[in-house]
């Protein structure tokens, strides 16, 4: 069955080409979270919206379950900065994971408490029902793809590529 994921996982351009990697169909970026509608990009990075970057996955459920992207989730943010992520720092480029169920919740929350009991540290992940989620402008669609130098930059001066 086709569904929907949504993640807030600081820069949405990082993050995007992750999940496509392990069989998601779509990865769309954009904004969730807030009350502006129909937000835009220099309106959520100046933290006037609410918003935070987030990114929409479409996936087959059959092909990669929900528990896997939260794994994927997790492999790729700092659960314990409550700041934001890596050098994007911000309301908008704190972590987020917005449930569409109980059942996504309830996956969610084992997720971080497994983290919290290894490490010993308090993970800073809110975790919000959906609420809504705008599109982001096309240039940031696939940033990777259209901008391979200039997004190989982004992950080496971010501190996400080591």
């Amino acid at each position: 069955m086709i569904k929907e994921a949504y993640f807030a996982g600081g820069c949405f351009w990082c993050v995007t080409p992750i999940y496509k990697m392990y069989g998601v169909d779509q990865v769309i970026c954009g904004y969730a979270g807030g009350d502006e509608v129909n937000p835009t990009y220099e309106q959520v990075k100046h933290q006037e919206t609410g918003h935070r970057e987030t990114i929409k996955l479409v996936y087959d459920d059959e092909k990669v379950s929900y528990n896997r992207l939260l794994d994927i989730y997790f492999a790729n943010v700092d659960p314990y900065d409550g700041e934001g992520q890596f050098i994007d720092k911000g309301f908008s480029y704190t972590l987020a994971i917005f449930y569409m169920s109980e059942e996504e919740l309830q996956i969610a929350k084992e997720k971080l408490t497994a983290l919290e009991q290894s490490s010993g540290k308090k993970t800073e992940v809110a975790l919000l029902p959906y609420k809504n989620f705008y599109e982001a402008e096309e240039y940031h669609q696939d940033y990777y793809l259209k901008n391979p130098e200039a997004f190989e930059k982004e992950l080496i001066e971010s501190g996400r590529k080591k």
